[in-house]
């Protein structure tokens, strides 16, 4: 067996200007909405923050600290750096996070046309060029009547406006003080470092980019002259904080999808001029298009693994002083890029809200007890609708305080039924809390409906190992192959029933739903888990044999990998594909079988696709879909699945979409049988997940969470 990963070079120190870090990786600057309504730090802020730096991160960078607050903020619940006034939250929190070992600095920002604050208020916004155009793209398409609300509530106060200013010469030299200002605000309260946000649309980046810098006086034109405004904010930065502090800006890369954006040619020109202007390190990251809802997932929130390497290491080929990488990296891949030389720090932004302590435990050699982020959006579409950012795997989250981890005076027997996400992790808090836990699962395997899930997205199989290598770490006596009646829980005398035996599936009462090319979520995942006796083994080659029964010894991760390989030569489904349901369920399948020559059309009855999708995730899925040709029909009724096959209706029209087979994805019921069932049989009983109310991932965790650490 090869040797776990040392990660050398992503732990070992590192220095950025004056300070000394413990390894290189960075919490990347993020906002969160979790400041106080007027901008100061108060306490669910400085827990959230201070997970990370106890979990072992070497900087700290907190996110978009407004620079002339409340003016130029993009989002409520914003940290102001603007006013001396807010000295003392910003020195507690900076003793906080120096008490935990890590050095921590702040994002100096000014939202420029993105200051959706401003526009809420009445004030015009600051931008470089008046001339520049704006659109809504597709940001709308595909909400519910709710996210619409919540996505344009800043639009409906009563002194909103959208106008824009186009900066003089005596605004421009006003910013500049501002953020000299801040950045000697962020030396007095005891930071260490600061950033200068250039990027991701943002004012200073406005400047930068041609595609909004339309002027003609000495900030506008050349590349030199768009990048003045960042040179001379560097300088005066500089000049107020001397050596003391840590001083580096935030640039785009790239800017994709914009016509005439910044280039990668411009970006590597501008961190030559940042760090002539005194920069002690250059973070790179990218920008996209701000009109298109899927283009936000190329950047600045990145979907593709690694997108953003190439860029950084394009500018550390250009500059003497450090180069931060940032943008979906594996720790692996991080220390490779380190080893390399392709940069010399690495960020992390979801990867540290998923579990906070992913430093320390690559340092202590627990690497396989890092909880995975799977990719979800939840933690960034929540910005989008104005909530404080969350985690769908991690409840703790944003919520610290709320989820802190307390052991048991007296411990009590804990008899959880279903051995899926939310049984999982309700066995494990309850564990480390100190009961005594038995897990029931009534299959031959842990990971319920998710291990499913994971065969049509991917990345959940990864949190499906995480809680299984969980359980098994701790004592808890796992039980599989055991269903759970009122006598064998009386059996086992617990003092707390949790129940997460997952949802019901009910077929829709729709003509032809018996037809023997009709299959159920249950019969699919019997076909593609090979657990379909339907479907005899005879008639597969001795190669897809091989493959089923090697895939069944290994962990869940590498089975999905190798089930998904399987089903790309074999599977038992027809050219033509009808998908009953347009919810988070139809629509990974559809781009499953989509993504394996299938022609799909998805046929829902409301009027938003995949609600449950986090908003970035959902517009990323339906751009895939669009990009494999997927039929998406929306406010339809099915009303017959005959030879010919689907019969709608759709705003009085009736259509019928052939169809080899057609899987049902729809019906999908919370689940209380069982809990009724098992009622006065221990003085607790709790319901957990699907089976309480249908919340996929994020409220199985949630509700697992809550209930383990209450009981």
């Amino acid at each position: 067996m090869a040797a776990p990963p040392s990660f050398t070079h992503l732990l070992a120190p590192g220095r950025i200007g004056p300070i000394e870090l413990r390894n290189r990786i960075a919490m990347a600057p993020m906002g969160s909405g979790l400041a106080e309504a007027d901008g100061r730090i108060g306490e669910r802020i400085t827990r959230y923050y201070e997970a990370r730096a106890k979990g072992g991160a070497g900087l700290i960078i907190m996110g978009v600290g407004a620079i002339a607050h409340p003016a130029g903020t993009c989002i409520p619940r914003q940290v102001a750096i603007s006013d001396d006034a807010f000295l003392p939250g910003l020195e507690a929190f900076a003793d906080r996070m120096h008490s935990c070992g890590a050095k921590v600095a702040i994002q100096l920002q000014h939202a420029g046309k993105v200051a959706t604050q401003d526009i809420a208020a009445g004030r015009p916004m600051w931008v470089p060029s008046a001339s520049v155009s704006f659109h809504a793209g597709d940001l709308f398409d595909n909400l519910s009547p709710q996210e619409m609300q919540d996505f344009i509530a800043y639009l409906q106060r009563p002194d909103a406006r959208v106008a824009l200013h186009e900066m003089t010469a005596a605004d421009i030299a006003r910013l500049v003080a501002m953020f000299a200002d801040a950045a000697d605000r962020a030396r007095r309260a005891g930071f260490d470092g600061v950033e200068i946000h250039a990027a991701h649309g943002y004012l200073i980046a406005e400047f930068l980019s041609p595609a909004t810098n339309h002027r003609t006086d000495a900030y506008g034109g050349s590349l030199e002259n768009r990048a003045r405004l960042l040179v001379e904010v560097i300088r005066a930065v500089r000049e107020r904080v001397g050596n003391e502090l840590a001083v580096w800006c935030r640039l785009d890369g790239t800017e994709f999808r914009i016509e005439n954006g910044i280039t990668l040619e411009d970006a590597q020109r501008t961190a030559e001029l940042a760090e002539a202007a005194g920069a002690d390190a250059i973070h790179v990251s990218a920008y996209a298009e701000p009109t298109l809802g899927f283009a936000f997932t190329d950047a600045p929130l990145v979907h593709e693994p690694g997108r953003y390497v190439a860029l950084a290491e394009g500018i550390k080929r250009r500059v003497k002083i450090p180069v931060i990488a940032v943008g979906r990296i594996e720790p692996t891949e991080a220390d490779e890029i380190i080893k390399t030389g392709k940069a010399d720090f690495v960020a992390m932004g979801r990867k540290l809200l998923a579990d906070p302590e992913l430093p320390g435990k690559l340092a202590s050699g627990r690497a396989g007890d890092i909880r995975p982020c799977i990719y979800c959006y939840v933690c960034v579409g929540n910005i989008f609708l104005h909530k404080p950012l969350s985690c769908a795997v991690n409840p703790a989250t944003g919520r610290e305080a709320e989820f802190a981890m307390a052991a048991v005076e007296k411990p009590k027997r804990v008899l959880i039924v279903g051995g899926g996400p939310a049984g999982m992790e309700a066995a494990r808090v309850a564990a480390l809390r100190g009961h005594q836990v038995i897990l029931c699962e009534k299959t031959e395997r842990l990971g319920g409906s998710a291990f499913f899930a994971s065969l049509v997205y991917e990345v959940n199989g990864a949190l499906v190992d995480y809680l299984q290598a969980q359980v098994r770490k701790l004592p808890i006596d796992v039980r599989l192959n055991q269903e759970v009646t009122p006598g064998i829980a009386r059996h086992f005398r617990p003092d707390v029933i949790l129940v997460a035996v997952g949802a019901r599936r009910e077929l829709p009462a729709i003509p032809g739903i018996d037809r023997p090319n009709v299959l159920s979520g249950d019969d699919l995942r019997n076909l593609m888990t090979g657990n379909d006796k339907r479907v005899a083994m005879q008639k597969l080659s001795v190669g897809q044999r091989a493959l089923l029964k090697m895939a069944d010894a290994v962990g869940v991760s590498a089975r999905i990998t190798l089930t998904r390989e399987f089903t790309k030569h074999w599977m038992p489904l027809g050219k033509r594909i009808a998908i009953l349901g347009g919810g988070l369920v139809g629509v990974e399948l559809a781009a499953f079988l989509s993504e394996r020559g299938r022609e799909v059309t998805i046929l829902e009855e409301g009027k938003t696709p995949a609600p449950e999708m986090a908003l970035p995730r959902r517009w990323r899925a339906l751009y895939e879909l669009r990009q494999h040709s997927v039929r998406l029909l929306a406010g339809v009724r099915v009303e017959e699945i005959s030879d010919a096959g689907v019969l709608y209706s759709l705003d009085g029209e009736r259509a019928t979409v052939p169809a080899d087979h057609v899987l049902v994805a729809t019906g999908v019921r919370e689940n209380r049988d069982l809990a009724e069932r098992l009622a006065g049989l221990a003085p607790e009983i709790h319901l957990l997940g699907d089976c309480k109310e249908v919340g996929y991932i994020q409220g199985a965790l949630m509700d697992a969470a809550r209930i383990a650490r209450a009981i």
